[in-house]
């Protein structure tokens, strides 16, 4: 299978993450010490984040197996 140059769905989780760990230390920052249920939902999001990352991969890595396989089928 060729390789994608682009990886759009690493780009996101790279951004998603960086995003998350901006906004809490933004959220200290600002809000001082009533910044940590914030910063727990933000830490939640970016774990739903990465976990929808990830099953997204493993769904298109599965998908792309199977063509392969009915391929390598219709080749035989």
């Amino acid at each position: 299978m060729a390789r994608q140059a682009f990886d759009t769905l690493r780009a996101l989780a790279i951004a998603s993450q960086a995003l998350g760990f901006i906004l809490i230390i933004t959220l200290e920052t600002v809000l001082g010490d009533a910044a940590r249920v914030w910063q727990g939902w933000t830490l939640a999001a970016m774990v739903a984040a990465a976990l929808w990352i990830a099953l997204v991969r493993l769904y298109r890595r599965n998908r792309a197996r199977k063509a392969m396989a009915r391929r390598l089928a219709d080749d035989d």
